[in-house]
């Protein structure tokens, strides 16, 4: 029977257009979650766009010499590939502790989705210092050439990124420490996840594409 047949039967005729219909297998804001991430990568994919476009082009480096037109990062620039390393290794852990903080409140272990929260912020934070850090030790600036551009627009869009994850995660940690969350109802923390599991793989493309290519 329809909703509006049925409210017609329990004697509150529908009025308006009739209720939309809803899938059972995903949730309306997982969808729409999922649908914004979708927009996300496409401007990602704009910076990366611009980024390997640098790369070919890449002018700083045929001005030394021949020899060194296919160099990356391009003389006398450096990465600091192992601290980077370091932050890929922080940042893929908390996608496990993000993990583990759903799916304890899907079984009902409010203690693990606390720790795991807590532990998933603290990790974030450690990421964003770390990158804060490498900013000012890397030995160049913005207004150093297109490649300069790019490494800092890239890596800082990301940052970016992982602040606004941090502000919804740190939302959902004091609702659940407030309680709010149930076995039933935990798309308050679950939603948050995935979008803090979408910055944790963009940093790992990010990574292996501008440290390690």
């Amino acid at each position: 029977m329809s909703a509006q047949a049925d409210a017609v039967v329990h004697g509150h005729e529908h009025h308006g257009p009739p209720v939309a219909n809803r899938s059972s297998n995903l949730d309306a804001t997982t969808l729409g979650m999922f649908l914004f991430i979708a927009s996300e990568a496409m401007l990602f994919g704009s910076f990366f766009t611009a980024y390997f476009f640098i790369r070919v082009v890449n002018p700083e480096a045929t001005i030394i010499s021949p020899e060194t037109w296919s160099a990356w990062p391009p003389v006398p620039f450096e990465f600091p590939v192992f601290v980077a390393g370091v932050n890929t290794v922080i940042l893929v852990t908390s996608s496990f502790t993000m993990h583990w903080a759903v799916q304890s409140i899907k079984r009902g272990n409010r203690r693990g989705l606390q720790a795991g929260l807590v532990l998933t912020i603290l990790m974030g934070l450690a990421f964003l210092l770390t990158q804060a850090i490498e900013y000012a030790h890397v030995g160049f600036n913005t207004g150093d050439g297109a490649f300069a551009s790019a490494f800092f627009g890239l890596t800082g869009l990301h940052g970016a990124h992982v602040f606004v994850g941090l502000t919804l995660l740190t939302i959902a940690a004091v609702r659940a420490f407030r309680g709010h969350f149930t076995p039933e109802h935990y798309h308050g923390v679950e939603i948050p996840g995935i979008y803090w599991h979408f910055v944790d793989v963009m940093w790992v493309v990010v990574y292996a594409t501008m440290y390690l290519l």
